[in-house]
């Protein structure tokens, strides 16, 4: 079910299902592809979220109807969009996060249990977020789920590697945060320098591999 919500004066929210899920997600890829092929006048940024896209316009261009009609026909095309192959990115990890053992505790297993299910996942980038080059992870196995800290930390280090409620992420670099942290990577997540910024973005799958 797909719903429109105007969100300021100069953007759309469009949601695109009730769920935090992969087929949720690939119809906000679909949308996110046919508004990027084809875009509208006047449209400036496009946010896509879990289960929706944000689209900013420029008032003195457009208003919130035109862009709901516009966006309701491309919804009618959605089950002709086709996706390209997911691209796989590997992340070399070394598990020895301040937080492994927390999570094997809350879960009642092994610290090496814990790596051996987060290891094995193949993760979704359902989007990036929250800081440049920040990706949430779609996948966990629901044995791993883990609320946030109470208190977030002032400083996450970066690579850090970590679980936060039903998703898993990588800091692309220090920033405060909430997760917990079971490991970290030597890869750059994001870096200014490069065409690509991101070294995850949308729609991407991810590997975890152990070091």
């Amino acid at each position: 079910m797909t719903t429109f919500r105007y969100a300021s004066d100069q953007s759309l929210l469009v949601y695109l299902g009730e769920n935090i899920d992969l087929e949720t997600h690939r119809r906000v890829l679909k949308l996110l592809r046919l508004l990027e092929a084809e875009p509208i006048p006047g449209v400036r940024n496009l946010h896509p979220a879990y289960n929706s896209i944000l689209i900013v316009f420029d008032p003195l261009d457009q208003e919130h109807g035109n862009i709901e009609h516009t966006v309701a026909t491309y919804l009618e095309r959605l089950d002709t969009v086709q996706l390209a192959e997911p691209r796989v990115v590997e992340i070399p990890v070394i598990y020895d996060g301040p937080d492994l053992a927390d999570v094997a505790r809350f879960h009642s297993m092994t610290t090496d249990r814990v790596i051996e299910i987060h290891s094995r996942a193949i993760y979704t980038v359902y989007f990036v977020g929250f800081v440049p080059g920040f990706a949430y992870l779609g996948g966990l196995p629901k044995e791993l789920a883990t609320p946030r800290l109470e208190s977030p930390r002032k400083r996450v280090p970066k690579g850090s590697v970590a679980i936060g409620g039903a998703h898993t992420g990588v800091y692309p670099f220090d920033t405060p945060g909430g997760w917990r942290l079971i490991g970290k990577t030597p890869l750059e997540i994001f870096d200014p320098e490069s065409r690509e910024l991101s070294k995850l973005s949308i729609g991407d799958q991810v590997r975890f591999r152990p070091q």
